[in-house]
């Protein structure tokens, strides 16, 4: 600012009144000040003028798990048109599922004092994310729920979705269905193999432990263990996956051996219809995720001091299921 009021022949108290817009400032000297900032390429440090004001930074974190997952970029795609339209900007961090790069982005954001937080937790703790060990920085979680601590969650009804869909195939005459899903550990696999297993029950079927494998976590691991799987006399007639790059990987692997294999799986994706094979998929709204995670955020944020007060909120994005192919 020094260096603007320099170059015009003013005060660096008058180039503050022309950027607050001053109606007081002689117009001929605001065109000269404005040019000049022109000139210099100034631009106002936002960040340290609100940390100086003690003023909120305008700013919102959201950290996802896996931003190779088209289900995260469109979950960051709905928090931001909602940030947006509230004035904020989004800050963005990946934790690549590690509990501790999840708390170094955490107390990043903290430091640079982002207004909250929208977070899709690693780990199974998350008592860091407590608003008093953050200073009272408000936290909501998207598609997994908070673990030792009470906060607000947007999920997608991964039982309801998964039940829904291997009766589909159950229904179908598919009668013999293996499972690829992420890790027990994970609240979303845990809860899709739990309706894949309800399914069953419902049906008067109980599923071969043997067709079920619980490790593959992207369409790599997933081809394989759909490959190991498939590649034996007594094996299954369809598959279950729990999110759409474990049913690309289990695609390739039914390709490659030929089988009549027919495929369900959670997370609707492109070109799903185009595949070639029978594929039912749990289609929902990513977008919505975000969208509800932002607008429990900035009620909180609105809260201002009072924000860790009142009974944590809960709330669940519907499912449906889609048929592709014959």
């Amino acid at each position: 600012m020094r260096d603007v009021a320099r170059r015009a022949g003013v005060s660096a108290m008058t180039v503050s009144r022309v950027l607050k817009q001053d109606e007081r400032v002689n117009p001929v000297t605001r065109e000269r000040v404005l040019a000049v900032v022109s000139e210099l390429g100034y631009r106002r440090n936002e960040v340290a003028r609100n940390l100086r004001l003690g003023r909120p930074s305008g700013m919102i974190g959201l950290v996802v798990t896996n931003l190779a997952n088209p289900f995260y970029s469109r979950l960051a795609l709905g928090a931001e048109q909602v940030a947006e339209e509230a004035g904020l900007r989004l800050v963005l961090g990946n934790t690549a599922e590690q509990a501790q790069r999840e708390r170094e982005l955490v107390e990043d954001l903290v430091s640079r004092r982002v207004d909250g937080m929208i977070v899709v937790p690693a780990g199974a703790s998350h008592r860091h994310l407590s608003p008093a060990s953050l200073g009272g920085t408000p936290v909501v979680f998207a598609s997994r729920p908070p673990s030792g601590i009470e906060a607000d969650t947007v999920l997608v009804d991964d039982f309801g979705g998964a039940r829904e869909a291997t009766a589909q195939l159950l229904a179908e005459g598919r009668r013999s269905v293996g499972f690829l899903g992420n890790p027990p550990a994970l609240f979303t696999g845990a809860e899709r193999f739990r309706g894949y297993w309800a399914a069953h029950e419902e049906a008067g079927l109980t599923p071969r432990e043997d067709w079920v494998r619980r490790g593959p976590h992207d369409i790599a691991t997933a081809e394989a263990a759909a490959m190991e799987l498939l590649d034996r006399e007594d094996a299954p007639t369809a598959l279950f996956c729990t999110n759409n790059r474990i049913t690309l990987g289990a695609y390739r692997a039914v390709r490659r051996l030929g089988a009549d294999i027919a495929l369900a799986g959670f997370d609707d994706f492109e070109m799903a219809d185009m595949l070639g094979v029978p594929v039912t998929v749990v289609s929902y709204d990513a977008d919505e995720v975000g969208r509800r995670a932002a607008r429990l955020l900035l009620d909180r944020i609105e809260q201002g001091a009072d924000a860790s007060k009142g009974q944590a909120r809960r709330t669940v994005v519907p499912t449906t299921v889609v048929r592709y192919g014959a």
